[in-house]
């Protein structure tokens, strides 16, 4: 079975609005929203890796991550290491820069539907305002 590390950043603004990214259809779990992030190549931290991917994907540098979590989960074909970090200070104004669609989100009204299997935990507890 295929195992990736993946960092993944909650952006989080003044106003408790989250940025979200839509997966590409044509990737594992196509279309849904996820928290903008990507592997672990080797040799790197998770904060290393959490950076890198959020300017590529995201085109802002990240002052701030704080660890937030850090959730196993297996697919019928890949499992997952999943480091979270809440992102709440950064340079530039985060856009979809590979040209997926984006958007904010009040952390209040996120919907674990429309997120991977993998981030429903995750989901649930900045729901509930934690």
């Amino acid at each position: 079975m295929k195992y990736l590390q993946v960092a993944v950043g909650i952006i989080r603004d003044d106003q408790q609005k989250i940025f979200l990214a839509q997966r590409a259809a044509s990737v594992h779990m196509g279309n849904m929203w996820e928290f903008p992030g990507g592997k672990i190549e080797e040799g790197e931290t998770p904060e290393q890796a959490l950076k890198r991917e959020l300017l590529e994907e995201t085109g802002i540098e990240a002052l701030n991550a704080v660890p937030y979590d850090i959730i196993d989960h297996s697919y019928s074909d890949l499992r997952v290491t999943l480091h979270f970090f809440i992102v709440d200070r950064w340079n530039g104004e985060p856009y979809g820069r590979e040209g997926q669609p984006q958007r904010w989100v009040a952390q209040g009204q996120l919907n674990a539907a429309e997120f991977p299997p993998a981030n429903a935990e995750i989901v649930a507890r900045l729901k509930a305002g934690h």
